[in-house]
């Protein structure tokens, strides 16, 4: 696996992420998608929502709004305990998480279920120092609320603040009467929802890990009480089977149960998916069985019944909810971490390549005429026929080498090649990325060869 150096790196001169507002200085922790990052953050979202949206079990679609009642999270809890662990150096005045620091000094340790209390004593007991100054001159740990407060409005008063959502979730739970009454959806059903949401992170970092801004999808899946757990362990199978079916190799994957101690209050099961990142395993997507909590504390404040009357048995009852959480710019990076290596050739050569399933790769061909002014126009035409079905690149600059070589290195899956045998029998020279092979395949052929290809 190339380090975080060599990807972020890479990243950049590729054109899939650039530091946000770099002409400036940039912004710390902030990050734009060029062309290939924008395609790949896309087909991510297509892939789970064929997978989670169109192929599961009962399950429809929502886009919430970014900006909520602020009693949203009154109800969920957000505004008293949506918080992280900070602890501040007096020498410094740096800020970090505290479980963090204690995980970072020991991985062994699981700080998670720990009080704050427990937390600044493991900190003091084993003189845990400041990255900056070098002292372990510690303030005591205090909440840091993650929520990003606006206002909504021309007057800047308590009336009119509002919150950038730190979660999408909420907005498929205050929705949940409205969707089951529109769809008639029988429980057990799930609502999808693929959205940006924002947290004031004491301590981002890892380029795009971990980020203030970022894009999830979600899931809550509603089921009847007693059945949560079943639910919980369909759904842990489906995105294990989800990230290997698209390549994720299974050593670099394993999934961590939370122990009791470290359980939300709302959860009676959560487990980690993780993956071994250069700096270790550490969490790719969350699985959560949420109980009532939310619905029922919706249900308290806002007043209105959420409870679900099952059809067939006239019983009455607030669901349970399972929810698998991932965020878009999380996957992409376990996805180029996953694919990029550099590879030796025989004689000694070596390619960039990033190993990217076709349904994933920024662009699904290349198209590249051998000779531009002898070819160009017959690649132009093949280009303009792919383009209609799927995200493609043409390229006519360079020896036909280098142009293949640029395409590995961005994950494009085939390379095909317009050359004096097309001018007379309307075939082309396909390239096969991963292994370099070459065939000859018609042009009427070449549309429904990339659509077999992309299948997962």
């Amino acid at each position: 696996m190339v380090t975080l150096e060599y990807l972020v790196q890479y990243a950049k001169q590729t054109g899939f992420i650039f530091q946000g507002s770099e002409i400036y200085g940039g912004l710390a922790n902030t990050w734009d998608y060029g062309p290939l990052g924008v395609n790949l953050k896309k087909n991510i979202k297509e892939a789970w929502t064929k997978k989670f949206l169109r192929q599961g079990p009962n399950i429809v679609g929502l886009d919430s709004s970014i900006l909520l009642n602020p009693m949203v999270w009154q109800a969920s809890g957000h505004l008293q305990g949506f918080s992280d662990p900070l602890i501040e150096n007096r020498q410094s005045n740096q800020r970090y998480r505290a479980d963090k620091l204690i995980l970072a000094h020991d991985p062994t340790q699981k700080p998670d279920g720990w009080t704050y209390e427990e937390m600044y004593d493991y900190i003091m007991k084993h003189q845990i120092k400041d990255p900056v100054s070098k002292t372990h001159d510690w303030l005591p740990i205090r909440k840091f609320n993650m929520m990003f407060k606006t206002f909504q409005g021309v007057i800047e008063d308590t009336a009119s603040e509002v919150y950038l959502r730190p979660e999408t979730a909420q907005g498929i739970f205050i929705n949940f009467k409205n969707i089951q009454r529109a769809t008639r959806k029988k429980v057990p059903f799930g609502v999808a929802q693929i959205g940006k949401s924002f947290r004031n992170e004491i301590t981002p970092g890892n380029f795009i890990f971990r980020t203030r801004e970022f894009e999830q999808m979600e899931l809550e899946f509603f089921c009847k009480p007693g059945t949560e757990l079943e639910w919980f362990d369909f759904w842990l199978n489906y995105m294990q089977s989800f990230l290997t079916n698209l390549g994720i190799k299974k050593e670099y994957l394993r999934a961590e149960p939370h122990a009791k101690e470290a359980l939300s209050h709302y959860s009676n099961a959560t487990t980690d998916i993780e993956f071994k990142y250069p700096w270790g395993f550490d969490e790719l997507w969350g699985l959560a069985s949420r109980t009532s909590f939310d619905l029922t504390q919706h249900m308290n404040l806002s007043k209105e019944d959420l409870t679900y009357l099952d059809p067939e048995t006239n019983e009455r009852y607030v669901p349970y909810v399972v929810e698998p959480a991932v965020g878009v710019e999380r996957l992409a990076l376990v996805f180029l971490f996953n694919g990029l290596e550099e590879e030796t050739l025989e004689g000694g050569d070596s390619r960039q390549l990033l190993k990217i399933h076709p349904a994933l790769a920024p662009y699904k061909a290349a198209i590249l005429p051998l000779v531009k002014k002898e070819h160009g126009e017959k690649a132009n035409l093949i280009y303009e026929m792919l383009a209609e079905s799927f995200d493609v690149v043409y390229d006519e600059t360079q020896n036909i080498g280098k142009r293949y070589r640029r395409q590995d290195a961005i994950g494009t899956p085939f390379c095909i090649t317009v050359d004096h045998q097309t001018m007379t029998d309307e075939t082309v020279t396909i390239r096969h990325r991963d292994s370099m092979l070459q065939e000859r395949m018609a042009i009427k052929d070449l549309e429904s060869f990339i659509r077999n290809s992309v299948k997962f």
